[in-house]
């Protein structure tokens, strides 16, 4: 490297060079603040309507299977109602390795992480909603009910910093500009 500063780097986003200094992590934004970054985090999770859970199957073959996101708040786990034994229910316990993935109108989120199946009727009660009778023709007290908890190891999640009209007109002047529009704030974080 120089003394000059005056070299280049190729941006793999961009295609294009930029400037060594330009890319250095001690001149890059200082990190944001875990609290921050749990607080959007969770606000992810519970702005969702659905949750893709992808988990193993005994062939090896990755399935994803939409379900009903009905937290309130997010405390590091993400939990979802399901009926046990299911096909889903069993992969889990042979691998608990998954992966949850949400979308909302405040952005997308992965969270990998270890699944467990559990019975505990607390948790039914503070996750059970009307929508849930759908799913569970037996009501509450139905004896296929359990819970699925995800305690993630890590994320990454794309959060949108701009209203959805702004976005559009950025996103109309990169196709243009042929640059990357930035809409949002991306990065992976340990959980």
């Amino acid at each position: 490297m120089s003394d000059r500063g005056d070299e280049t780097q190729y941006d793999r986003a961009t295609g294009e060079a930029a400037p060594v200094e330009a890319t250095r992590p001690d001149l890059a934004e200082p990190p944001p603040d875990p609290e921050d970054e749990r607080e959007l985090i969770g606000r992810l999770v519970t702005g969702a309507d659905i949750a893709l859970l992808t988990s193993r199957g005994a062939d090896g073959a990755l399935h994803a299977r939409p379900l009903a996101v009905l937290q309130k708040e997010f405390d590091g786990v993400v939990r979802f109602l399901v009926q046990h034994p299911s096909e889903k229910t069993l992969e889990i316990e042979a691998d608990p390795n998954v992966n949850v993935s949400f979308a909302s109108r405040q952005g997308y989120l992965s969270i990998a992480g270890r699944a467990t199946v559990v019975r505990d009727d607390a948790i039914v009660d503070e996750l059970w909603n009307p929508a849930a009778e759908a799913w569970f023709p037996q009501g509450r007290d139905d004896p296929r009910i359990a819970v699925i908890e995800v305690a993630g190891d890590g994320a990454e999640y794309w959060a949108r910093t701009e209203p959805g009209v702004f976005a559009l007109v950025k996103a109309a002047a990169a196709i243009v500009t042929r640059r990357q529009p930035d809409l949002g704030e991306n990065r992976s974080v340990a959980l």
